[in-house]
């Protein structure tokens, strides 16, 4: 990282050039900014990218709300610090009705963004999810968009119904989805997922099911977790491929990436500095040259995230609830204006994001 050390100039000013040129930089290159560019460098840097996108002072927030409909999970990740083993007293899935409760007071807050994320419930069947997707779209119509699944979910949920990724992605698509976004992805290293999620799907399958998706005509995001015990040369293949999947299909529609809670999990560890994330943020916005959009996040580092505009990422969220991260120590502030000032008074002018709008997540 950065310590105020005078840089060779020579390779700095050749990953500039390429930058200023619209030209990519390599893995060799991001590797090189991470241990040597001071925070102002890679600033720098990454402005450029971002206004190929987005004016210098522009940044777009929406109020949003993650539904974790299901605390039980046979994925047993050692990073999570949320769910349930099936039979496991605590264990719960919400009804309907309760879901709706958590939508209409979504709207209530000024939010129009919802997000599911629950785990890998073997309990649960196919028709669960399409009669409730479906009920949301039938009683909220466009006054509400969401995220329905994660990757990750989407993955078990086929291999469960026994459906391919294809005919999957068909069933939800009927039942209103729009949308599937690319949680959990953490680190897409085949490694990692050895290490913490060895009852997680692969890098390769994962890959295969939004491709999945996207040709079936929903929509998908990119997402990152840092700050476990991965490696530079780890987050880096993160990057790459994800860059990779954006050239061959251009629908990753945004990058969004938060840092690990590591407290009341099985891994544990010590939480990674906000200034270790805003710099992750830049080089992100520097490699993903293909991305339009990327997302800083409030729900893991508070108003502070918003130190990410100037790290090149131009949209955030306002977060509700996320009992997922709660449960690993994130906290939560409903103050908007107060995390929204805090952007103003970085320079920037934010505007809400209406995501039922030409259904534009």
């Amino acid at each position: 990282m950065g310590n105020g050390i005078a840089l060779p100039v020579g390779q700095l000013a050749e990953i500039t050039a390429k930058v200023s040129q619209g030209l990519r930089i390599d893995a060799a290159d991001a590797r090189w900014l991470w241990k040597n560019a001071t925070d102002a460098e890679l600033c720098s840097l990454a402005a450029v990218v971002r206004s190929r996108f987005h004016a210098a002072d522009a940044c777009t927030y929406m109020v949003m709300r993650i539904i974790n409909y299901t605390n039980v999970c046979v994925a047993q990740c050692d990073y999570c610090a949320f769910y349930k083993l099936p039979g496991v007293s605590g264990g719960y899935v919400l009804s309907q009705e309760q879901v709706f409760a958590k939508l209409d007071e979504l709207l209530v807050l000024g939010g129009d963004l919802a997000a599911f994320n629950g785990g890998f419930n073997p309990q649960l069947p196919l028709s669960y999810y399409c009669d409730l997707f479906a009920a949301i779209r039938a009683r909220y119509g466009d006054s509400i968009e969401f995220y329905a699944l994660t990757i990750a979910e989407f993955l078990y949920l086929a291999d469960h119904a026994k459906l391919s990724y294809a005919d999957a992605a068909a069933r939800l698509k009927e039942a209103g989805v729009r949308w599937i976004t690319g949680g959990g992805s953490e680190i897409l290293t085949e490694d990692f997922r050895a290490r913490h999620s060895k009852f997680k799907y692969t890098v390769a399958e994962y890959f295969l099911a939004q491709k999945a998706i996207l040709d079936a005509g929903l929509k998908t995001t990119a997402t990152m977790v840092i700050g476990f015990d991965e490696t530079l040369d780890e987050r880096i293949e993160h990057l790459e491929r994800t860059r990779r999947f954006q050239d061959e299909t251009g629908g990753l529609a945004s990058f969004l990436c938060w840092t690990f809670k590591p407290y009341f999990t099985q891994i544990g560890g010590i939480e990674i500095t906000t200034a270790e994330y805003l710099r992750h943020l830049a080089l992100s916005r520097i490699y993903l040259d293909n991305i339009p959009r990327i997302r800083t996040s409030v729900l893991t580092q508070n108003e502070r995230a918003l130190d990410g505009l100037r790290y090149g990422a131009d949209d955030f969220d306002l977060p509700i609830e996320d009992e997922v991260t709660q449960k690993a120590g994130a906290t939560i502030s409903l103050d908007f204006e107060r995390i929204l000032n805090y952007a103003r008074q970085l320079g920037y002018s934010p505007q809400y994001r209406h995501v039922s709008v030409g259904n534009k997540v």
